[in-house]
């Protein structure tokens, strides 16, 4: 029958010490792009979220080239998403015995890497064993009316 094979590897990054919203500006230019490309921009963007970023990046790439086998020009990082971690909390001794609350925020990112080459021999497979019936035509006649011709459909009047 048939087999379906893996094309996608994520690499994961947990407790990060940096707010989500600040990661998620960055990840939100990088999900979508191939891998070369992404590697680029990681190193000319100017934000503290880009290191931990490009980390995880070339772990995910070679999580695909150990895993999968695969070249890292086919690379494709099809889903990168932040979440919320775990807030570390201290309090910082002030004036006339009182405290202020200091708040660290840690962020989990995820980047998973699609091979698209494996892609593409997967889908070549399953569109050979999903044949269309040899009944069913293969052509189907097409008409265009076009509503601005001179039969007189529309009338500007």
């Amino acid at each position: 029958m048939l087999e379906k094979r893996k094309t996608e590897v994520y690499a994961l990054g947990q407790h990060i010490s940096m707010s989500a919203h600040k990661a998620r500006r960055v990840i939100d230019q990088i999900r979508g792009r191939s891998y070369e490309e992404t590697l680029m921009i990681l190193e000319l963007m100017p934000y503290r979220a880009c290191y931990p970023i490009f980390k995880l990046v070339y772990s995910a790439a070679a999580n695909a080239s150990y895993n999968l086998g695969s070249n890292e020009a086919n690379l494709v990082i099809t889903k990168a998403e932040v979440n919320e971690g775990t807030t570390m909390k201290k309090l910082k001794p002030r004036a006339r015995g009182r405290s202020y609350p200091i708040k660290r925020p840690t962020c989990h990112i995820t980047i998973v890497v699609k091979d698209i080459s494996l892609e593409e021999f997967v889908e070549k497979d399953f569109l050979a064993w999903l044949k269309k019936p040899k009944w069913k035509k293969k052509y189907t006649n097409m008409t265009y009316h076009d509503m601005y011709s001179s039969e007189g459909i529309w009338d500007k009047k």
